[in-house]
């Protein structure tokens, strides 16, 4: 009788899970913020600084709101 035949084993590495994406919710005190900054022609690095948010997001809330952030002020010619 021949010895047995050992075949190697493949060890598969499990597939890491995604991280969730965390972020603030936007409370009605947020929202009245960004709305007095929108008036005040605030730009929006500073709004985003105050705020402790990403431009990105506050545009995105912006734009969803129907509000208008990120004055440019042009130089007196």
């Amino acid at each position: 009788m021949s010895p047995p035949v050992l075949i190697p084993l493949r060890v598969f590495a499990m597939a890491k899970k995604a991280k969730k994406r965390s972020y603030k919710v936007w409370t009605p005190a947020d929202i009245k913020e960004l709305k007095g900054h929108s008036r005040a022609k605030t730009p929006v690095s500073k709004i985003a600084k105050a705020m402790k948010r990403s431009e990105t997001t506050i545009r995105m809330k912006a734009y969803g709101l129907s509000m208008s952030v990120g004055h440019r002020r042009r130089k007196a010619a």
